[in-house]
């Protein structure tokens, strides 16, 4: 198996389904990275120095500093969720063991699923979470819209899950071939956070065992706790406005520095 390099790589992020997938594979990876944690809720990915690194003012990002193999300096930026995760399976999993490698079939069927859920599934369910959660007013058509769009997604993925190849060697099925991707990594950041929208997971029988799986996975585990304590799960049956959620966080889960127990990973401010 080839190894990996030491790894010098920047994360900012938040706690969201867009930044836990880059922070799962991060950790899935196992490689060293550091967490600079974005605080969304006070614009911080706003000000002029976030910007430079994305200028979309979004959440995650990474900077790369890794040299190169030659010894050369790096100084890297990447932005955006699929972005990122092309890049860190193309330059740091050399045995291919989040994705498949490039320019096989299965190769563009992980980019194809990738691009149908930065398409998709975010777009329609963060609408879902905004009218369900956030809006002022409780807007029943604007509601109903975006979560019968997640639901019709959820059932595109329940039927390609049916029709994927059994692998108990490797706890499948899985969204493309025999293994576990970043397009499943992905997917999965948004699907696990379905009752935030309002919608119950439990009717699509394929994904409800696909989410259970991937959640047992000791990295995820990891993964969903960066920045901090993933506790929106404990939420999800109450309609606890986004501000009291912070307010929770704050209150019972400070930041503090980390170190993960495989991929190195520290945290700061």
């Amino acid at each position: 198996m080839a190894a990996l390099p030491k790894t010098d790589i920047v994360l900012y992020t938040s706690g969201t389904p867009n930044g836990q997938k880059v922070s799962i594979t991060l950790e899935e990876l196992g490689i060293h990275y550091e967490v600079k944690h974005v605080e969304i809720s006070k614009n911080v990915q706003k000000e002029d120095w976030f910007l430079k690194i994305n200028p979309n003012g979004r959440i995650p990002a990474i900077v790369d500093k890794t040299p190169t193999p030659d010894g050369k300096p790096r100084d890297k930026r990447v932005f955006e969720g699929g972005a990122i995760l092309l890049y860190l399976t193309q330059r740091y999993d050399p045995n291919d063991e989040l994705n498949y490698p490039y320019d096989t079939e299965e190769y563009w069927e992980v980019v194809e699923w990738l691009v149908w859920m930065q398409s998709g599934v975010g777009p329609m369910q963060g609408q879902a979470n905004h009218f369900y959660r956030y809006a002022p007013e409780k807007i029943e058509y604007g509601i109903k819209r975006y979560q019968t769009e997640t639901k019709r997604l959820y059932q595109v993925l329940e039927d390609r899950l049916a029709e994927q190849p059994k692998t108990p060697s490797r706890n499948g099925p899985w969204v493309v071939g025999d293994r576990m991707t970043i397009a499943d990594l992905a997917i999965f950041s948004w699907v696990n956070c379905a009752g935030w929208a309002g919608v119950d997971v439990t009717q699509f029988k394929n994904l409800s065992q696909w989410v259970d799986t991937i959640n047992e996975r000791p990295a995820v585990k990891r993964g969903l706790d960066v920045p901090e304590p993933f506790i929106m799960k404990e939420k999800l049956k109450t309609k606890v406005s986004h501000k009291d959620l912070n307010s929770n966080l704050a209150d019972h889960f400070p930041r503090r520095a980390r170190k993960s127990t495989r991929g190195n990973r520290v945290s700061g401010s």
